[in-house]
């Protein structure tokens, strides 16, 4: 999937909390594996050390895209972001996003886009998540410890910015 930079969020790319991305299988499951742009180690989520800038994460992508690296993605961190997956809720072929998701995108927003399997939708808000769980059915959202994949494939509707989603997430 193509990544389109002029609609990821300006103020998201400005923080040094970009990796790249490959796929790998474990236990017969496909996976995305973060990795330190234009490097070959895997990213870590608590080491800042192995987190670049914007611009080094997609020269890292333009170098090797052709060879394993499959996109840039962002490490949430105690930055005040929380990034939200909705999985298996679009239909590629019609480009429908289901009216459960449809209804958590408009109560949200925020920011949001494609996953890279067009068949998922990524959020990027503001705000702090309560204590407890981080998954419900189709449904994860964390502030910390993971990395999202950033495709720039935004959701048209939503705005182009990263909007306060603490009532939402509460």
């Amino acid at each position: 999937m193509e990544i389109l930079l002029d609609k990821i969020p300006r103020e998201l790319k400005g923080y040094p909390n970009w990796v790249n991305w490959l796929h790998e299988e474990r236990e017969g499951k496909p996976t995305k594996v973060p990795i330190i742009p234009g490097r070959t180690q895997r990213a870590r989520s608590n080491d800042p050390s192995s987190w670049r800038t914007f611009e080094n994460a997609m020269q890292g992508y333009r170098q090797c895209e052709n060879e394993h690296i499959a996109g840039i993605g962002f490490m949430f961190t105690n930055s005040g972001l929380w990034g939200m997956d909705l999985d298996h809720c679009r239909d590629p072929e019609t480009g429908i996003i289901e009216a459960w998701a449809m209804e958590i995108i408009r109560m949200a927003n925020t920011y949001a886009e494609l996953s890279p399997s067009g068949t998922g939708v990524h959020l990027i808000g503001k705000g702090r998540l309560p204590s407890g769980g981080r998954r419900k059915g189709k449904i994860e959202i964390y502030d910390s410890g993971r990395f999202f994949t950033v495709t720039g494939q935004h959701i048209e509707g939503t705005p182009l910015t990263i909007s306060d989603g603490q009532e939402v997430i509460d």
